[in-house]
């Protein structure tokens, strides 16, 4: 649970990487975090994890050296309590298209007075009751909060989203990016390298980290020169599939 370190990194302008963990396995989520990853995210929206498994997830990271992160089925209050309250450092927040929503979720992220978040000093994301009442204020300093851009809203309004106290990070999904423009998985598109930039200046201009999801290695240098520090290399599902097939492919060329 080591969200002040992340955090303190992603502010700072360091460039940090990590990976999602889709697979629905703790061994997977181990073998990520042991990897030296700074993060893994586990998916919750389209991976495997359902919420009963998610604690053995956030065990296996943790015990890994990694920071453990969850991206919950969608943005309501209580998805995002159940994360933090089992111990998630930080909260990929899916689905949000306009500065208003993303206000309203980021309250979701921190106790009160500051925000919303409910407050339950015998969960492990509250240490477990080793902090007291006068204390639980200063957690709210410790969480990552990642906003997803994924329309053209979004991206329009990313100014305003990297301006909202609470937002860390602005993180494109590629995929539901340039669907929603019309372009989908045309990475080269003008509409979609102009959305890019509009995050990435954003993030600069508000202190922010840009973040994006990444499978194809050759594209790791160009997003990095454009200013990405919040980058995920692929993800659990894409390694084997990619390591399978390419043993598969070594072996029959025999």
């Amino acid at each position: 649970m080591n969200g002040h370190d992340l955090r303190r990194r992603v502010l700072g302008g360091e460039t940090t990487f990590g990976v999602w963990a889709s697979l629905g396995s703790p061994g997977s989520a181990e073998l990520l975090a042991r990897s030296g990853m700074d993060w893994i995210v586990v998916d919750m929206e389209h991976g495997n994890t359902t919420e009963s498994e998610l604690l053995a997830h956030l065990y296996a990271i943790d015990s890994g050296g990694a920071t453990a992160l969850v991206r919950p089925q969608s943005g309501e209050r209580l998805r995002i309590g159940r994360a933090l309250d089992m111990g998630a450092a930080g909260v990929v927040i899916p689905r949000l298209d306009t500065a208003e929503q993303v206000r309203e979720a980021v309250t979701f992220l921190r106790y009160p007075p500051a925000g919303q978040r409910g407050v339950a000093l015998l969960t492990r994301g509250a240490r477990l009751g080793t902090v007291n009442h006068a204390g639980v204020a200063a957690l709210n300093d410790d969480i990552v909060g990642i906003v997803q851009i994924e329309s053209p809203s979004a991206a329009d309004q990313a100014d305003e989203i990297a301006a909202t106290d609470g937002v860390d990070v602005l993180f494109v999904g590629p995929a539901d990016l340039s669907h929603s423009l019309g372009v989908p998985g045309q990475f080269a598109d003008q509409r979609y390298q102009d959305a890019l930039r509009g995050v990435v200046a954003a993030c600069r201009a508000h202190g922010k980290a840009a973040g994006i999801l990444l499978y194809d290695h050759a594209t790791f240098k160009p997003h990095l020169d454009l200013g990405f520090r919040f980058v995920g290399l692929g993800a659990d599902v894409s390694f084997v599939n990619e390591g399978v097939k390419a043993a598969l492919a070594a072996a029959r060329s025999r």
